[in-house]
């Protein structure tokens, strides 16, 4: 007599994928507790953007004001100035600044010494571990009004020139600032990106007569192409975020109409003029945004055939 077939194991439970999974969510859990306390908690605090918020009252007993601190942000010039640098400094860092890392990571990668790879990867990673009063003040010496710069245009008989006092430039110190700081850091995810390439890729594309330019186009960017996109969907909830202290550092150097952002407007109306639910409207008008541009940026991901930052229910 024929033996039967052996039955199919049922789905398990809820219950038994967690005490099969325990461990795992254990080592989770330290995380979870951050964001929960960190992050998902103080989203009650919004509550202050539609109230006449008195910090002696709290929050029960301050008067309910509606969308007012809403109109009354939207109805300022300073509002509408800090968005409009913001938006101009976010996009030009987006275009100037998020090539960087990869290009840096593709150099690196390039590199056939494991010695010399660990070096400059050292060399490269260090500035992201400097704070930014230190390198608002290297960069002080060396674009000043007394630094290294100016001496060197001058000693050449060129006008003086301080880059750090020029509101026009501003937008493109920061950028500078930023690569300087962070594009070694950036490199990171990228590299690991390219190392989950599969090498014989690389093999059968050079059998094929494919040059190191068709090599990089073929095989590399469509191989971190789903990276590139995760980074670029995160990169866009952060937009309107686009570096509190090293704005603040260097914002009255320039000038309120060059160096205001929304970070900068919401700390000098909350914390110093204790305006604190038209502070409140503007962060969270701030967080709206973000989400819908991440939300947006990854249903056309999911269009273009990528996963993004999660899978849809489609998918």
């Amino acid at each position: 007599m024929a033996e039967s077939a052996p039955s199919l194991p049922k789905d398990r439970t809820l219950w038994q994928r967690i005490k099969r999974d325990r461990v795992m969510l254990l080592l989770t859990l330290p995380g979870l507790l951050y964001f929960i306390v960190f992050h998902y908690v103080p989203l009650l605090g919004y509550v202050v953007a539609f109230q006449d918020y008195e910090p002696y009252l709290g929050y029960m007993h301050s008067v309910w004001v509606g969308f007012s601190n809403f109109t009354a942000a939207f109805g300022e010039t300073a509002f509408w100035t800090a968005t409009s640098n913001t938006l101009e400094i976010a996009l030009i860092q987006l275009v100037f600044f998020f090539p960087v890392p990869v290009a840096l990571a593709l150099l690196l990668n390039s590199i056939t010494s494991d010695r010399v790879r660990r070096f400059v990867q050292s060399v490269v990673y260090l500035p992201h571990f400097i704070g930014w009063v230190i390198i608002v003040s290297i960069f002080q010496q060396l674009l000043g009004g007394a630094g290294l710069l100016p001496d060197v245009l001058a000693g050449l008989g060129l006008p003086r020139y301080d880059m750090m006092s020029d509101p026009d430039a501003f937008p493109w110190l920061l950028t500078l600032q930023v690569a300087w700081k962070d594009a070694g850091w950036g490199t990171i995810i990228i590299l690991a990106a390219l190392l989950n390439i599969d090498r014989q890729q690389y093999e059968a594309a050079a059998i094929d007569g494919a040059g190191p330019g068709r090599r990089l186009w073929h095989v590399t960017l469509p191989g971190i192409a789903p990276v590139l996109i995760l980074l670029l969907i995160l990169n866009l909830g952060q937009i309107l975020s686009v570096g509190f202290e090293q704005i603040l550092l260097q914002r009255d150097a320039v000038g309120p109409d060059a160096g205001e952002v929304l970070d900068t407007y919401v700390y000098y109306h909350g914390i110093k003029d204790n305006d604190w639910g038209v502070a409140a409207a503007v962060g969270l008008v701030k967080a709206v945004i973000g989400t819908a541009l991440v939300l947006g940026a990854n249903k056309l991901a999911h269009r273009l055939g990528h996963e993004g930052v999660y899978r849809g229910a489609d998918r």
